[in-house]
Formats: structure tokens, sequence, C-alpha cells
């Protein structure tokens, strides 16, 4: 019962963070180039709004780093409320913004500030999320319950494009309606503290604060695990900029480039995190059985070779076509990555700075790669006239990196938590070695 009620804890929180960060993201997309930049350039509106995103990507690493140092010597349980807070008071605090045309530049200063405090505590919120659930959970069944806080991503984003649809179908949308999702965070703030103020803290984490601490537990990480660290961020990093392009850039793309109806775009996005509610525990649950790597090998070839067919169909500007392709680019591909990322990471690293470690990779990634994906595949469109193929090739290359990072990695299955990582060794080396 102790395990559940902790990968529930986790599940709540990651539904809050993707809500609010699916959110911004839709509004990015959609309002804030209206509501917060001149409305004499389009397009210079929409990189605007695309900057303003990528933007709170640049807190995440310092966050992650804050967040995560006190996660590995102080507990996983009061840095999980922390963070849950700050991102739902950030958010909250958009909904209450001036927009340019009453303050003028300072309304896209402060939605940038408020931003950054949101990127600085989503920092560490999955990365704590997934090592608390992987923790708790029983060996055997790591892979389902460490993929469950990214089933709690899909609902997020479900619940905040279910939302910004409903609110953007008001005829007071434009003037004050699209606030109400943002202010609609706090319900999810309090309920997410009050089931996470009932955790107990992990007994994995307990067990290794009684040998000792770790001081400075992402200088350790880099220091005695850097092989980990390299393999999980080439993982990382392509992958979640594949997420924020279909996610975000699409929704763009469709809407403004290719002139279909916003609502088309919305729907897409609602069909994908559904699906993805439904296979992310499907792939934890095959990494159970097969092994992490096969599942993530998967899904990166399935991405690399449906990046073409994927704009073929959005082109086309037919509704269901463009649907189509967004589910399966999300709700498998994107799907299978995200839940065998999920145990891999947390049975790379040590316990001692686990949270450090997986923060760090995953931060990193999203400042230098995730959070400017968007805004670049928006300029490289905008470079080729509004044609798709560039865009295409980016995400074909980000498959193919994932592909290469994940083939060297080793197989983290059978990993005892509670027992130090091995070195890294490509697979085919590590078969040599046991042999002799």
């Amino acid at each position: 019962m102790t395990a559940k009620r902790v990968v529930s804890a986790a599940v709540v929180g990651s539904v809050v963070e993707f809500y609010d960060f699916a959110l911004f993201g839709l509004a990015a997309a959609l309002i804030f180039n209206d509501q917060f930049f001149p409305a004499s350039s389009p397009v210079a509106g929409t990189l605007g709004s695309m900057a303003a995103f990528a933007v709170g990507f640049l807190a995440r690493p310092i966050g992650g780093a804050v967040f995560s140092h006190f996660g590995d010597r102080v507990g996983r349980k009061p840095m999980l409320a922390a963070t849950l807070l700050l991102m739902g008071i950030s958010t909250a605090g958009m909904g209450l913004l001036p927009t340019y045309e009453t303050a003028g530049v300072l309304a896209p200063i402060l939605l940038v500030v408020l931003r950054l405090a949101q990127g600085f505590g989503a920092g560490a919120e999955y990365a704590g999320a997934l090592v608390v659930a992987a923790e708790a959970s029983e060996p055997r069944r790591r892979g389902l319950w460490a993929s469950l806080p990214g089933m709690g991503v899909a609902i997020g984003m479900l619940l905040a494009t279910l939302v910004f649809t409903a609110v953007s179908a008001l005829p007071d949308f434009h003037t004050w309606a699209w606030r109400l999702p943002f202010l609609l965070s706090l319900v999810g703030v309090g309920v997410g503290l009050y089931v996470r103020s009932r955790l107990p803290e992990s007994e994995v984490f307990e067990r290794e604060r009684r040998r000792g601490r770790s001081r400075f537990p992402m200088l350790e990480v880099l220091r005695r695990q850097p092989r980990s660290v390299l393999v999980a961020f080439f993982a990382n990093a392509p992958f979640s900029a594949m997420g924020y392009i279909i996610q975000v850039f699409v929704l763009s793309y469709v809407s403004r480039t290719l002139g279909v109806s916003a609502t088309v775009a919305l729907i897409a996005n609602l069909a994908s995190s559904g699906l993805s509610i439904v296979t992310g525990p499907l792939f934890g649950l095959l990494s159970d059985r097969v092994g992490r790597r096969p599942v993530y090998l998967g899904g990166a070839l399935f991405l690399l070779l449906f990046s073409f067919p994927m704009f073929w169909l959005l082109d086309t500007g037919h509704p269901v076509l463009i649907v189509l392709s967004v589910a399966l680019a999300y709700g498998v591909g994107i799907s299978a990555l995200f839940a065998a990322q999920a145990a891999l990471f947390a049975e790379l690293f040590d316990t001692r700075y686990r949270y450090s470690g997986v923060a760090v990779v995953r931060e990193w990634a999203a400042a230098l790669v995730s959070g400017p994906a968007p805004l670049v595949a928006t300029a490289l469109a905008a470079a080729a006239g509004g044609a798709s193929w560039p865009i295409a090739i980016l995400m074909a290359g980000c498959a193919l990196v994932c592909f290469t990072a994940v083939a060297l990695a080793p197989e983290t299955r059978d990993r005892d938590l509670n027992e130090p990582a091995g070195p890294v060794l490509p697979p085919l080396q590590k078969e040599r070695l046991s042999r002799r």
C-alpha cells in the first residue's frame, strides 16, 4: 500500500507539472503572440512567443541542481512539495498578467519572469517523481511503476489541451477567458500538496543515508559516473526535442502555416495524449519483460522511419490525417521512449546521487535542446518558405542520436537499486567480459 501511495503522489505531481508546461506551450502557439507582443508583425510575434516558451528551459538546470542537491541530501519528499508549489504559483500568476496593450513592454517581461520561475520549479519535479516511483517499486515491476509518472505527463497534457480547447470556444477567449486555465492550476497544486504531505520517505534513500550522504551529489555523479551521464544525456536530449516539436511546433505549423483550424491541431494533441495514457504503462510493462533497451530502440527506430511520413500527412491539411500523424508520432514513438527511459535512468545512477543524476541529464538537455526546439523548427520552416522537409530532417536526426546512445548503453533491467551501479559498457564489450 505504501508503494502505491508513493507512486500515486508522484503521478499527481507529474500531472500538475505537465499541465502547467503544456498549457504554456499551447498558449505560446495560439494566444501569447497576440497578448504579449506587438501586433505589427505576426511572424515576430510568433517567434517572440516561442522564445518565451524556450526561456523557461534555461531555468530548469538551475532548479534541477538546487532541488536535486537537497533531494539527495535531505530527502525526496520535501523537494517534491517545494517544486509543485513553485510551479503552481507561477502558472496561476500568468493568468493575472497585464497584456502588451495595457502595460507595454512590461507585459512580456513579467511573462518571462514567471516562465523562469516555472522552469526553476519544473527543473526537479519529474526527476523527483521518477526517482521515488522507481525506488518504491518492486524490482520485477519497476519498468511499469517508474513509467506511471510518464502517464501523469500524458494526463497533464490531456487536461491542459481539454481545458484550453474548451475555453478557446468561448466568445471572450481573446479578451479574458484565456486566463482561466492558468488560474485552475491552483486546484491541482492543492490536491498534489495534500497527497504528497502524506508521503513516507524512500526506504532505499533512508538506507543509503544511514551509510553517509554525498556532500555535493551533482559533482559526485559527474565525477564517478560520467559515462552514465553522457549516455543518459544523449538518449534524452533528442527525445525531448522531438516531443516538443510534435506538441508545440506542429500546433503552430498546422494553424498558422497550413491555415487549418487550430481546433484540429488541439484535437490531435488530445488524441496523442489520450493514446499515451494507454501505451505508456504498456511500454513500461514491456520493458519489464524484454528489457529497457529493446523498447527504447524500437521507439527511436519508429520515429526515425516516421519523421517524413508524419509531415507528409500533416501537409495534406486533412483533419483526420493530421490527427493520425500526431497521435502515432507521440502516442507510439515518444511514449515508448518516455516509458523505457524512466526505469533506465533510475537504474543507471547510484542512490546517493540518483536524483541529481536524473536531474542533470534531463534539465541540461531541456535547456540546450528541448526548449529551443520549437523556436528552431519555426525558424527553419520560415527560412524554407513554410516547407516542412527541414523539420522532418531535424526529427530524423534526433531519432538517430537517440538510437545510437541507447545502443551503446547497458541493459539495466535486473539492477538492484541498493547496490552500486557497475561501469557503463557497450553490450558487446560487457558480454565479452562476462565470458572471461
